[in-house]
């Protein structure tokens, strides 16, 4: 239940060249609160309900709780989702002993490309492909319960 990941800007698209996975995913949230979000994800043809708390000081950190629901049920609640629905394509790419999930956002945070490895522990290495640009866990702008009510089009 406790979420350890980085997020790290992407700075090419040869990651898609080494995806061993691809998906559609829209989400939208019932709550974006920073302390508390509630997201409602369609990512192919599954629904997920997922409950997220307030990351960590490092940002690293985080409580995550998620279950599988019937896809129409994921489809009629992100009708009640707040404004700002996210569009994106997730591939999955293995490096190393890792898998790093990459998000294309498309909609209004087009040319946004994000990625994000999970980790067992805050200190644990993991081998960082070429693709892989800076870093931007604790930015909270990056976080798509944020993307969704400031997308990144509106960015300066």
């Amino acid at each position: 239940m406790l979420e350890i990941e980085r997020k790290f800007l992407v700075n090419s698209d040869q990651f898609k060249t080494f995806a061993f996975a691809k998906n559609h995913i829209a989400q939208g949230y019932l709550n974006s609160h920073p302390e508390r979000t509630v997201r409602i994800r369609i990512k192919g043809e599954s629904g997920f309900l997922t409950i997220k708390g307030k990351g960590n000081e490092s940002g690293v950190s985080r409580f995550e709780w998620e279950t599988e629901i019937p896809l129409m049920e994921a489809r009629h609640l992100i009708q009640l989702c707040e404004k700002g629905v996210i569009d994106k394509i997730r591939y999955e790419v293995r490096s190393g002993n890792h898998v790093f999930e990459v998000d294309e956002f498309f909609g209004d945070n087009e040319g946004l490309v994000i990625a994000e490895v999970e980790l067992k522990s805050e200190d644990e290495t993991f081998e960082k492909p070429d693709w892989l640009g800076s870093e931007v866990t604790n930015d909270e702008r990056y976080y798509n319960a944020f993307l969704s009510q400031h997308p990144y089009k509106t960015w300066k």
